[in-house]
């Protein structure tokens, strides 16, 4: 039986759209778990932050696959990036924190902020690149940020949470700063390659 290309394409928006009720199942699952441990919770939240990570990298392939790359697609990934990382992240710090591991929480929370200062700029330089058609999708530094920051989120949430421990806390700790690197790199990527617009929107501005 051949699937329409109109089937293929609902089946990749369905999956880039499912990353945003899995993060927050994520979100509920994990906030409850930190007040009434449970295995089956953790579990249940961590199964729910790693499959709303994998959707990431399963809708662009996906995408790529059935030929179904279009704008509103280039559009809604971030979007989504965006949620994932609005909720993942400061529950996170709530995380550290409730676990009294306050050095690790500061961290956290300026990695926070970092990422979503970048979120919100990038937002903008796209914005302001629509005005000249210019395409929205996404850089090979925002890709390689999305690679290395899904698998930590997920790898920080086990580090405080898990039962046991399957790696060294300084492992984390180090892809923590490798991330903080690359999501300025990205930052940097992102401005240079809209820089020329940004000033031609500026001289519209003034004439």
């Amino acid at each position: 039986m051949k699937v329409s290309r109109s089937s293929k394409f609902h089946f990749v928006t369905f999956m880039t759209f499912g990353r945003f009720p899995l993060v927050l199942i994520f979100f509920i699952g994990a906030i409850i778990h930190a007040e009434m441990p449970a295995p089956w919770l953790f579990l249940l939240s961590l199964l729910a932050l790693v499959s709303s990570a994998i959707t990431d990298l399963f809708d662009g392939y996906f995408a790529r696959k059935f030929g179904v790359v279009t704008k509103f697609g280039a559009h809604v990934d971030p979007l989504m990036d965006k949620f994932f990382y609005l909720i993942s992240m400061p529950l996170l710090v709530f995380i550290a924190m409730k676990n009294d591991h306050q050095t690790h929480a500061l961290f956290l929370l300026i990695m926070t902020a970092f990422f979503l200062m970048r979120d919100q700029w990038v937002t903008f330089l796209r914005s302001i690149g629509s005005i000249y058609n210019v395409s929205g999708n996404a850089h090979w530094s925002g890709k390689l940020r999305t690679c290395i920051n899904f698998p930590l989120i997920c790898c920080i949430y086990f580090l405080e949470e898990a039962p046991v421990t399957l790696f060294h806390p300084y492992v984390v700790y180090s892809f923590e700063v490798i991330a903080l690197i690359v999501n300025l790199a990205s930052l940097y990527t992102y401005t240079r390659n809209y820089w020329p617009y940004l000033r031609k929107s500026a001289e519209l501005e003034l004439d």
